[in-house]
């Protein structure tokens, strides 16, 4: 969690699984500012639940620059002084691309939204609402909105499986699960006290982070006991300290080294083929910043694995001399801040 004190939720979910509801409800405990999608101004979204197919790809363009628009000019400015929940995260909006579009159409949203999202901020913590898809018709039937009258059970059905499958592989920020299949928050107090209380223990104590691979439980963070605000890059070298012992790795100093400059080596090389697609896209398609975008897309899984390996071998340097990495770090980048010129 970042050091500013106002946090940033994001209540997300499958539609009629009561996203809104509970951010408004969150307004008042956490002292907050609300940030709420206006999905009403899309003028493509009757059509859409009419003919999905035909309309899929102008309802997620413009469901995509729209909630740009309103994150990238409210977020950052709102978490300066307030607390922020929204009811959605802008990274939905690649659930819905890849649940509705095919082909070239979601080749050319892929790009669109790589560019958008990394001037985005993360959430602090995700809210994830759970319910069963006839929960979510009855929900949607009751409150009776003209645009979703023609959603079939089938689309529904998928989306939430989507969510779950989404939510499964999510790391990007620390997610609180909630089944809300038999907690009506509506006109039960008591239900919506006990959410309201579970987001307030996961802002002031942190959230539960999936297990690093091949651990059995959590890594521990000084001053919370079994929670995690964030991953911190101490709790990686803890993790390969435990890793190299597991399998019995060399853990000589210049032996790493050595490796490691075989991994700077091996990144290198990726990253000239790299430049030699560019260049040759640069050819066809006359733009460099497209052309090179182009070529990091196709070499993407293997520059992950090469930058993963250098990353790697830097943790084991840093375990073998007793550096803490982060410390070294932090410490150096405030000394270049400080340097004039």
């Amino acid at each position: 969690m970042s050091e500013n004190p106002h946090y940033y939720v994001a209540v997300e979910g499958a539609i009629g699984v009561g996203k809104t509801t509970l951010a408004r409800m969150l307004k008042e405990p956490l002292d907050a500012e609300l940030l709420l999608e206006v999905f009403e101004e899309n003028p493509f979204l009757s059509a859409f639940y009419a003919d999905p197919e035909r309309y899929a790809f102008q309802t997620q363009i413009f469901f995509l620059l729209s909630r740009y628009r309103q994150q990238h000019r409210v977020i950052g400015q709102t978490l300066l002084h307030h607390t922020l929940v929204s009811d959605y995260m802008f990274d939905k909006d690649w659930l819905f691309a890849h649940l509705n579009l095919r082909g070239n159409e979601l080749t050319m949203y892929e790009r669109v939204h790589a560019i958008l999202g990394e001037q985005i901020p993360t959430p602090d913590l995700v809210v994830f609402l759970r319910a069963d898809t006839d929960v979510l018709m009855q929900r949607i039937s009751f409150r009776d909105r003209a645009y979703e009258r023609a959603m079939s059970r089938d689309y529904l059905d998928r989306l939430r499986i989507a969510y779950e499958q989404f939510f499964a592989e999510y790391t990007a920020a620390p997610v609180l699960a909630i089944d809300t299949n038999d907690l009506n928050i509506v006109q039960d107090p008591q239900a919506r006290a006990q959410i309201i209380g579970q987001v307030r223990e996961a802002l002031e104590r942190g959230i539960f982070q999936q297990p690093l691979p091949e651990m059995a439980g959590p890594v521990k963070a000084e001053g919370a006991p079994a929670m995690l605000k964030r991953r911190r890059l101490s709790d990686f070298q803890r993790w390969h300290q435990m890793l190299d012992r597991e399998k019995g790795l060399l853990t000589d100093l210049y032996y790493t080294y050595i490796g490691l400059m075989e991994e700077v080596g091996e990144l290198g090389a990726e990253l000239k083929a790299i430049w030699k697609e560019q260049e040759t896209l640069y050819e066809t398609v006359g733009n460099r910043q497209e052309a090179r975008d182009r070529a990091l897309q196709e070499h993407l899984p293997h520059l992950k694995e090469e930058l993963a390996d250098c990353l790697a071998c830097l943790l084991k340097l840093a375990n073998t001399t007793g550096v803490d990495l982060e410390s070294a770090y932090v410490g150096r980048m405030n000394l270049n801040r400080q340097r004039s010129g």
